[in-house]
């Protein structure tokens, strides 16, 4: 089998490529990356004289290459995205370009080329914010109620992947996942700086007050259930990905964080918070566990050893 990875430069896409290749030895895959800020060759270094393995560098909003490297492909895994909400709200015109005409291009290249299945990476921020005091969970039936440029842009790709299923019968899937963590994640998100400005000696920032609830996906688990739903999942159907049993609020990951390096809690620096902070995420992530067998394999204070100790060893790539 072969497959188009987009965005396969970036955090959870190199992520996707290792384990595909570890898993799936007698596959193909292509990676089709434009390499922003974000997308980063060294991520996948040790592959890239792997005869499975072919990186194109382009942009998906280029139909015509988009079209070309889709040739002879079976499975679309789409990740390429615009995703960090900071940057979303002082400069949100990338973020419509990339994560709407860039999907409404490949879809259309999907289709040209009679794609098998494509699979759309999506998020559980389309579904807005829960409150603190709330049991409440997102689950696939819930509505959508994006609150950032980057929310509601992804909510509108979401849109255009079952529209094109809908109307054009384009075999699709989707994953709507919590907040990934692990290796090779880019330094603007939560854990890997507060990782690194530990390693560093730096105070560590924290946005308001630090209550805010958000489901934590180890990557790896997280690519196990993809490869689930691309092989087992129902055409057309959506599934909610999670990571955790119990909610973690982020001033505990910080503290769980500090204890792991051996620092105390003077380096929490509580910062001015950013407009529209989602206050709280929970994922219902039953239907992936009951259809497809699907649950992550350890536990929340085990990933995040795994991934600090990761940061501590690849002190190069983060500093470049």
């Amino acid at each position: 089998m072969k497959l188009l990875v987009t965005g396969g430069c970036g955090f959870i896409g190199s992520n996707f490529i290792h384990y595909w290749l570890k898993n799936h030895p007698q596959d193909e895959l292509v990676n089709l990356d434009i390499l922003t800020y974000a997308g980063n060759l060294e991520n996948l270094k040790e592959i890239e004289n792997d005869g499975r393995y072919k990186f194109v560098k382009g942009d998906i909003c280029d139909f015509k290459l988009a079209s070309k490297v889709m040739k002879g492909v079976d499975m679309v895994v789409h990740f390429a995205a615009e995703s960090h909400v900071d940057n979303s709200i002082t400069g949100p015109d990338v973020f419509i370009q990339t994560n709407i005409v860039g999907t409404h291009t490949l879809l259309k290249a999907a289709l040209e080329n009679h794609i098998k299945r494509f699979h759309h990476v999506s998020t559980d921020e389309v579904f807005g914010q829960l409150l603190l005091d709330s049991t409440e969970k997102f689950n696939e039936d819930t509505v959508y109620n994006p609150r950032s440029p980057y929310s509601a842009s992804k909510a509108g790709s979401d849109h255009l992947v079952r529209a094109c299923y809908a109307t054009f019968g384009l075999p699709i899937t989707i994953t709507n996942c919590s907040n990934n963590f692990g290796p090779y994640q880019h330094k603007e998100k939560f854990l890997p700086t507060v990782i690194t400005n530990l390693l560093q000696g730096r105070q560590v920032p924290v946005y308001g007050d630090g209550l805010y609830v958000r489901d934590w996906l180890f990557v790896i688990d997280h690519c196990r259930a993809i490869d689930l739903v691309l092989h087992q999942g129902k055409v057309g159907g959506t599934y909610c990905v999670g990571g955790l049993t119990e909610e973690v609020n982020n001033l505990a990951i910080v503290k769980k964080v500090l204890k792991i390096l051996g620092k105390g809690e003077e380096l929490i620096e509580f910062v001015k918070d950013r407009p529209g902070h989602d206050r709280r995420y929970a994922v219902d992530w039953s239907r992936i566990k009951q259809e497809l067998g699907y649950q992550p394999q350890c536990g929340l204070d085990e990933y995040l050893k795994r991934t600090v100790e990761w940061y501590q060893k690849n002190e190069e790539w983060w500093h470049k």
